[in-house]
């Protein structure tokens, strides 16, 4: 019986000593971090928000929000490709207005929008339909006797 408290004790001490050096490492507090300032010579392009470059060149966006100031890399803008006309879509002109018509799974679905109101879709589509305008016929040389 007394071999297995000293077998006890010997695995429960270190346990006990491990415990207690967790749980000082976790009741030390960690460094606070330092807040992010916006630099002086950071522009502002919005409200609250802010454009800077480093040293190295690199841009970086400065935001003020409830919870303090975020920053954050520049990232350039994305240029989407234009969109490709679907197949079956025309576009005839009426007056100051062009109707459209294109295929779908129900049928044809037909819309009309005035020409001053095109999207850019609708715009090459009118365009890629319109007749082109014939060349001026040139004066005929026929003489009238």
């Amino acid at each position: 019986m007394r071999v297995t408290r000293y077998v006890v004790l010997l695995v429960v001490v270190p346990l006990l000593a491990v415990a207690a050096e967790q749980k000082k490492a976790q009741a030390e507090p960690a460094a606070p971090a330092s807040p992010t300032v916006i630099p002086k010579e950071a522009k502002q392009i919005e409200p609250y928000t802010w454009r800077y470059t480093d040293d190295q060149g690199k841009n970086w966006i400065y935001r003020k929000t409830p919870f303090g100031v975020v920053r954050f890399p520049e990232q350039p803008p994305e240029t989407q490709p234009p969109e490709e006309i679907p197949p079956g879509m025309t576009g005839v002109e009426e007056g100051d207005s062009v109707r459209f018509e294109r295929p779908s799974p129900f049928g044809k679905h037909r819309w009309t929008r005035k020409k001053t109101e095109l999207t850019d879709l609708e715009r090459r589509v009118w365009e890629r339909d319109r007749p082109k305008a014939e060349p001026a016929k040139s004066p005929s040389k026929e003489r009238v006797p």
